[in-house]
């Protein structure tokens, strides 16, 4: 550990190439929650002399690369924030191959870039220029990579740091309290599945949701969508939510949590909410579903995109006697399923031809169709939504573990 050794006891250059993992994540927790990257930096620096080594994050929407601020050592920011956009860069290359990249710096170094990213959740990068590159070095600053992802996922709990780095445009009140309600992390890599989703908020926030838990033996899926705009439709995809939530986590089946959703809001709101509900047996794909004046899904099976004609019931809170229903379909190794909110559909999203993008994206990880679909929806759309556009979408696995390279390609 850094603190473990006495002045002119550090290891020079070279001398220790490998990464130190336990020495990295235990300066990191003796480190304050704000001091991440310069804990990873300053291991990069004393092992193979990397200099310029900062840690770039994806903002909200994926379109830009936010170089967060070194500390100077007494906890304040060095620097100013230089945000770089993802199109076209090497960032964005680095992102979608998950792979790291390496180029002449032009001063007789390389520039290593390399994917900062947990379980398919795209953090950010992590970029240092070293003397020289062989593979122990490569594997090193891809491993300080990896090591980062998991320092800043436990870090950000503490500090405002990377929320901050995240937003790249102001956060109305209605707009806070939405992303609150979305997980943590939206892609999330398992055995049988991959899952990803993306919100495109409308300029005055439309109340849409999307959540997943994940069981020793179930995936639970949720997408929602409050009915109104701004700060009311925020405060009823709040109740509708954590309704759901809470049924969830005490163990209820799928009719209690509709059920609880639609007391929730009756009780304590005036206004309806759509939702569309789901539980995947992860040991053999049998997927229950509650669908609650929702859009149906999408589904990409064998090349081929149909709707699913699912029953559908009324919406959360309407103001009448409901009752839910359990519907069933069954999930095959290479599936692919979509859920959607009526803003990826309707008004300016209707020019979109979204049973084309889906399938013209089968073949790439779930989060790259993410994007995909609801940038042509904020593109039909001239950039100014009227409605919120949501989209989830799930991969099915056969089990093995082969599923999809984190590029997208199908695994051997």
């Amino acid at each position: 550990m850094d603190g473990d050794r006495g002045p002119g006891q550090d290891r020079g250059p070279g001398q220790d190439r490998g990464l130190g993992l336990d020495e990295v994540l235990r300066a990191a927790e003796r480190a304050a929650p704000v001091e991440s990257v310069d804990v990873v930096a300053r291991n990069l620096e004393r092992r193979f002399a990397a200099r310029e080594v900062s840690f770039l994050l994806v903002d909200m929407l994926g379109r830009e690369a936010v170089r967060l601020p070194r500390s100077d050592g007494e906890g304040r920011a060095r620097g100013a924030v230089d945000r770089r956009p993802l199109a076209g860069s090497v960032y964005e290359k680095v992102l979608r191959s998950q792979r790291p990249h390496v180029e002449d710096d032009g001063a007789g170094g390389a520039r290593m870039v390399a994917p900062v990213t947990n379980r398919g959740d795209l953090i950010g990068v992590l970029e240092a220029v070293v003397p020289e590159v062989d593979d122990t070095i490569r594997d090193a600053v891809a491993q300080a990579a990896h090591a980062l992802a998991y320092i800043v996922v436990t870090d950000r709990r503490f500090t405002d740091l990377y929320h901050w780095g995240w937003r790249t445009s102001p956060v109305t009140l209605a707009a806070e309290i939405q992303h609150q309600l979305l997980p943590s992390a939206s892609c999330c890599e398992a055995p049988r599945f991959t899952l990803a989703g993306g919100l495109v908020p409308a300029d005055d926030i439309g109340g849409d949701t999307y959540d997943y838990a994940l069981d020793q033996d179930t995936l639970h899926l949720s997408i929602t969508d409050a009915m109104g705009h701004d700060t009311a439709s925020a405060l009823l995809a709040t109740l509708t939510v954590n309704a759901l939530r809470g049924a969830r986590r005490a163990g209820r089946g799928l009719l209690e949590q509709a059920a609880a959703a639609h007391e929730a809001i009756t009780r304590h709101a005036r206004g309806m909410t759509t939702g569309q509900l789901l539980r995947v047996d992860l040991a053999d794909g049998a997927c229950e579903m509650v669908n609650a004046g929702h859009p149906w899904p999408l589904r990409l099976r064998g090349g081929r995109v149909e709707k699913l004609s699912v029953h559908v019931d009324l919406p959360f809170g309407v103001p009448a006697p409901v009752s839910y229903q359990v519907q069933r379909l069954q999930l095959e190794p290479g599936d692919r399923l979509v859920l959607l909110t009526d803003g990826m559909i309707e008004r300016g999203a209707g020019a979109v031809d979204l049973p084309a993008v889906v399938r013209d994206t089968g073949a790439e990880h779930p989060r790259e169709a993410v994007q995909a679909m609801t940038l042509a929806v904020y593109d039909a759309c001239g950039g100014e939504l009227r409605d919120d556009a949501t989209a989830l979408v799930l991969d099915w696995h056969d089990g093995t573990g082969r599923g999809r390279h984190p590029d997208g390609t199908p695994r051997a």
